[in-house]
C-alpha cells in the first residue's frame, strides 16, 4: 500500500468515525425525547390513554392538567381507527399470533411467534377491549412516528415498559384523529 493510499483510507476511516459520533447524540436525543411530561387539558380523567393519530402521539393523563407524552407508530391510513375502548389485559413478553386477515395477505407469516427479540409485539402489550388491536412495544423502532401498522399502536420498548407500569386493567383508551 502506498503512502497516498494509506492516507486516503485513514481519512475515510476517521470521516466515518466522525459521522457516527455526530449521529449518536442525535439518535440518543430523539429516543430520550420520545417520553416527557407535558401540559395537557383535554377533559379526560386521570389514567386515561389518549392517542392522537394526527400527532402520532400517545398521552397518559396525569393529575393537574399534565400528561406523559409518548411517540408512537399508528396504523396505515387504511388501518387507522378512532373510538373508545379500554385495557382488558396486560402481558409481559407477549407471544404474537397474526390475525387471519394478516395471514391471508402474507401466507409466510407464522401462526405463532414466541416472545423474543424478533417478536413484533416487543416486550409488553396492552390488549384493548373490543378489537384485535393492542398498544405494544416493537422489534422495529424505526417505525415509531410513522403510519405503518395494521392498526396497533407501537411504542419504543422502553416507553411501553413505562406505560405498562402506569396503566391498570380497565383504563380507558380514547383514539382521535
Amino acid at each position: 500500500m502506498t503512502a497516498k493510499t494509506f492516507r486516503i483510507c485513514l481519512g475515510a476511516m476517521f470521516g466515518a468515525i466522525l459521522m457516527i459520533a455526530a449521529a449518536a447524540p442525535v439518535i440518543a436525543a430523539s429516543a430520550a425525547e420520545s417520553r416527557r411530561v407535558v401540559d395537557f387539558d383535554g377533559g379526560y380523567e386521570q389514567g386515561t390513554i389518549v392517542i392522537r393519530n394526527s400527532e402520532r402521539r400517545l398521552y397518559y393523563v396525569l393529575p393537574g392538567g399534565k400528561a406523559v407524552k409518548y411517540s408512537v407508530a399508528i396504523g396505515t391510513p387504511r388501518n387507522q381507527w378512532r373510538g373508545e375502548t379500554h385495557v382488558v389485559r396486560k402481558r409481559k413478553n407477549p407471544g404474537w399470533s397474526p390475525t387471519p386477515s394478516m395471514r391471508r395477505r402474507n401466507p409466510r407469516l407464522p401462526k405463532y411467534m414466541p416472545p423474543g427479540p424478533r417478536n413484533p409485539l416487543g416486550v409488553r402489550a396492552l390488549y384493548l377491549g373490543w378489537s384485535a388491536y393492542r398498544i405494544h412495544g416493537t422489534s422495529a423502532p424505526g417505525s415509531i412516528g410513522r403510519a405503518v401498522s395494521n392498526g396497533c399502536i407501537r411504542m419504543y420498548n422502553k416507553d411501553v415498559i413505562d406505560l405498562f407500569e402506569r396503566v391498570h386493567v380497565g383504563a380507558p383508551v380514547v383514539v382521535v384523529n
